[in-house]
């Protein structure tokens, strides 16, 4: 059993709920649950053709998301950070001592053989235990 999971959430998979539940069955007793999305900011050069209001929407809109995928659930605790997916959560996980990252992951596409999927960046840098949902 573990005392801090850490349950990393793609806002646009479907996979939460499920996700939630395994966090839940895995978690040992007064142990915390965090409801985690890395939101991933846009590129420079791409951002520099933005109005800064649709960038700011565009977040608010990503941590509205995260909150209505928790709502109703007390003991979830939603965290909202900004960075590479991958290295955002193992690091987040490093700073506040998880002992388990869920994720979710996908059947690879030809950019997952590239580039690697998040999934397989978490489980190879995280700091503590992965469990990886298909």
């Amino acid at each position: 059993m573990y005392r801090k999971i850490i349950v990393a959430l793609a806002l646009d998979h479907g996979i939460s709920q499920t996700a939630l539940q395994i966090a839940r069955a895995l978690r040992a007793d007064r142990g915390e649950i965090i409801a985690l999305h890395a939101y991933e900011p846009v590129q420079g050069s791409v951002r520099a053709y933005l109005d800064e209001e649709v960038v700011e929407s565009a977040y608010k809109r990503a941590q509205a998301l995260l909150a209505e995928r928790v709502a109703g659930e007390p003991d979830i605790t939603p965290v909202m950070l900004q960075g590479h997916s991958g290295r955002a959560i193992t690091d987040h996980a490093a700073k506040i001592g998880a002992d388990c990252i869920i994720v979710g992951s996908h059947k690879p596409g030809l950019t997952d053989f590239l580039l690697g999927s998040t999934a397989a960046r978490i489980v190879r840098h995280a700091p503590c235990a992965v469990h990886v949902l298909r």
